[in-house]
């Protein structure tokens, strides 16, 4: 059955304490972010995870990455966070950086797909984090787009693909686009660069010499 989903201005009074509140009884947020929209649920409940993947008809081989306020929630989602994720993450957090790491054993394995590794970021957008922090959790988030079709920028175009899938829309503006974040795996030694984005590997040498 179709949900009703709300549209509501991110600058909305008490939007954010709104959009928790959805979060917090297992709905689902699409949001902002500083490149598409995002659409998420809250990290710690695993059928919340398993509506996003059905809202997005994502495969469940493909793990959900997970969105924190800032660099001191790590732990939140991480249960070992070595020095040279603390140093990536101080030095490029907020940003486009997404560090793996083990997963925290509290996450559903649905999020993780099975895996013991989970991706992390903190996103450069005011919203977003401002958002993570009214829920006081992490956030299990991925773009707000049906799996293989274009990731939206606008709400407009999350409510053309997510519209009666999702409970509510915060429509903060066109975000920049732009291309996904760099993926860096920490699990592995040497660390490997999964993903080339926007922080380059000659920048990340600086801090991990022997990536891969």
């Amino acid at each position: 059955m179709a949900l009703s989903t709300r549209v509501l201005s991110a600058d909305a009074e008490e939007a954010m304490i709104q959009a928790a509140q959805v979060l917090a009884t297992g709905g689902l947020v699409a949001f902002p972010t500083d490149t598409v929209y995002g659409v998420g649920a809250h990290a710690f409940d695993a059928d919340a995870i398993e509506r996003l993947y059905v809202a997005k008809e994502r495969p469940r081989t493909m793990a959900i990455p997970i969105l924190l306020a800032s660099v001191t929630d790590l732990p939140l989602a991480a249960r070992e966070v070595p020095p040279v994720a603390q140093r990536l993450a101080e030095g490029f957090w907020p940003g486009a950086l997404t560090i793996v790491l083990p997963r925290q054993l509290a996450l559903p394995l649905g999020l993780t797909a099975g895996k013991d590794s989970v991706a992390v970021r903190v996103p450069d957008h005011p919203v977003t984090r401002a958002l993570i922090a009214a829920l006081g959790a992490p956030l299990a988030a991925t773009s707000a787009n049906i799996s293989g079709q274009p990731s939206p920028i606008t709400a407009d175009e999350v409510t053309a693909q997510l519209g009666g899938r999702v409970n509510l829309i915060l429509d903060g503006g066109p975000c920049p686009g732009g291309v996904p974040s760099t993926l860096l795996d920490l699990t592995c030694e040497p660390p490997c660069l999964l993903r080339a984005g926007p922080v380059t590997d000659r920048t990340l040498r600086a801090i991990v010499p022997d990536l891969r």
